[in-house]
């Protein structure tokens, strides 16, 4: 017979104590033995995965941790991929950080370890966000780069994503390559450190000004800017990297009024006025939005923690304030970019936009409304990326795309979702709706009635731990086995599985392979075009449902009455799938 599992989790963590680990550690590992077997279990019973896209946990000790350990660990392997991929090659690396606690610890530690091999180390000074890192990989011809955040997670997370030659998160093969790297390294001696500090170049304020002249390049209506310069704009960056760099911008593409809420410009890994730094939640913008109310804003913007997502809230007729969802952000942006392509005369069919799966089909409509061609990927900025590579050659290009979960990217240097230029581009937008007479709020009405009023709902099921991961694999096995025969009173008429690659036509029987890299993904279409998409986050201990509904609106002031109608089927969905 084998070992227990608690049996096991003490092995693995006596190994802390008796290795070379510091005191402080240690005496960390010793209290959790003699004092909490349920968390001394969670830090130790797996070590800390090294996914896809990098690491994701909970900072604190143990293999199952984010600590300079796991990171150091996690860096080592990639090292020592990059040096057998590029051998013989100068390998230059960029490293970021965000502000959460030990960001700057974890990132100069990745610095030391990537000088400590030979590397060129360009390591930005302070926190910076994601897409600047992005941005540094492809401009300063980099092989890869980290960047240290947890994006929007709660304060007790901490992260660590990996970036491809390309700014790019890494993709396959290079994803599997590296997590092999990574499990072989499976002692902290290891890790090369304290060599080669020669090797760390510092990034400063001259870099930003770099990146902020690419962004001012996007700008497409420097006349409205102007005639609107005073706009009334409020911001956020919710402790986070946007700090300064978000109203640089701004002031950049020519807007004089803008207005940030100042305990939120505190740099603060705990993020102390918000109870999630989550830009998609009403009570994370509810300060901002409060300003914005007493100094009748425009347009209130925010960036999540690392400033790759972005957050919009914009009057209504009565001035009181609308959080656009992130379909809503995706739709305006694209139709905004597209329309002014078009009137501009930059569109000659060699245009594309990408979006998620699980983003509205409204993004598609639009789009091809200006004869713009669409692409649909997995979730993930990598795989928006991975399009933009792919179609490259081809003398294509990319001119927007985004995902549901408030990112989008409105250029093509940058590889990552971009809250810093997004928000640019979303107070341009602003202007250039009050140059011809309307505001996004109204805007947003007049598309629905264009191309039909789309509703989406998500519902996010969080299981943590070992028995949260073994629940949500079930749940997955059984949506599998006993799929959903009608939704809302329409029949399913198509499931697509994206883990097996088919998507299956149920009147028909048709089936019909779906050309994208397998994923834990099923999507149930209705007959009325209605969509139920499952997936497990691949970045939190969740189950997300997503939901999308549409009915035609033949005029603005039936609004409210079919929203409120898809708000009603929106809910019979959760009903019908036992969400409630």
């Amino acid at each position: 017979m084998g070992m227990k599992a608690d049996e096991q989790v003490l092995l693995r963590a006596e190994k802390w104590l008796a290795g070379d680990f510091d005191e402080a550690t240690k005496r960390q590992v010793k209290h959790l033995i003699d004092n909490n077997q349920k968390e001394l279990t969670e830090s130790f019973y797996r070590d800390l995965e090294f996914g896809t896209g990098g690491l994701r946990g909970i900072m604190g000790v143990g293999t199952n941790r984010m600590n300079v350990y796991t990171v150091g660990m996690a860096t080592q392997g990639l090292a020592n991929y990059l040096a057998k991929t590029f051998a013989g090659e100068e390998i230059k690396v960029a490293v970021s950080h965000d502000c959460r606690n030990h960001s700057r610890e974890f990132a100069e530690r990745v610095a030391d370890i990537f000088a400590s091999n030979g590397f060129r180390v360009f390591l930005f000074d302070s926190l910076r966000p994601t897409p600047e890192l992005s941005f540094a990989i492809r401009e300063l011809g980099c092989k890869s780069g980290v960047m240290v955040t947890a994006s929007h997670n709660p304060r007790e997370y901490n992260g660590y994503k990996a970036y491809w030659t390309d700014g790019s998160q890494v993709v396959a093969p290079h994803d599997r390559n590296i997590i092999a790297e990574v499990a072989a390294i499976t002692d902290i001696d290891r890790i090369k450190s304290g060599l080669h500090p020669e090797n760390i170049t510092i990034l400063d304020e001259a870099f930003d000004r770099v990146y902020l002249q690419r962004i001012k390049s996007l700008s497409l209506s420097p006349e409205a800017v102007a005639a609107n310069r005073d706009m009334k704009i409020v911001y956020t960056p919710i402790h986070g990297c946007g700090y300064r760099l978000v109203p640089q911008a701004l002031r950049e593409f020519g807007f004089t009024d803008v207005s940030t809420v100042a305990e939120q410009m505190v740099i603060d890994g705990n993020f102390p006025t918000v109870e999630s730094p989550n830009p998609e939640e009403r009570t994370t913008m509810r300060m901002a939005i409060e300003q914005g109310m007493r100094e009748r804003a425009d347009i209130v913007l925010a960036t999540d923690p690392d400033a790759d997502r972005i957050g919009i809230a914009v009057p209504d007729e009565e001035g009181n304030y609308v959080l656009l969802n992130g379909n809503q952000t995706c739709v305006l942006l694209t139709y905004y970019i597209c329309r002014r392509w078009s009137e501009t005369g930059r569109l000659d069919g060699h245009q594309f936009v990408v979006k998620t799966i699980v983003t509205s089909e409204m993004v598609a409509e639009v789009a091809r409304s200006f004869g713009v061609k669409v692409f649909d990927c997995l979730t993930g900025f990598k795989y928006i990326a991975g399009i933009i590579r792919r179609q490259e050659p081809l003398g294509e290009k990319y001119i927007g795309g985004g995902e549901e979960s408030f990112g989008y990217l409105p250029e093509d240097f940058v590889r990552d979702k971009d809250g810093v230029s997004s928000c640019a581009l979303a107070a341009e937008a602003a202007a250039w709706a009050k140059s011809i007479g309307t505001t996004l709020y109204q805007l947003i009405k007049e598309l629905y009635v264009k191309y039909g009023f789309y509703k989406e709902g998500l519902v996010s099921i969080v299981r943590k731990g070992q028995e949260g991961q073994e629940e949500i694999h079930r749940m997955m096995v059984d949506w599998r086995t006993a799929p959903p025969k009608v939704i809302a009173g329409s029949s399913v008429a198509v499931i697509r599985d994206y883990l097996t690659g088919e998507s299956r036509d149920l009147t028909t029987g048709k089936v019909t392979p779906i050309d994208m890299e397998k994923s834990d993904v099923l999507q149930f279409i209705t007959a009325d075009r209605s969509m139920v998409s499952v997936r497990p986050s691949g970045t939190e201990p969740k189950i997300k449902y997503y939901f999308s509904v549409r009915e035609p609106l033949d005029a603005i002031d039936r609004y409210d009455a079919v929203g409120s109608e898809l708000d009603a089927k929106l809910e019979r969905i959760k009903k019908d799938l036992r969400l409630e």
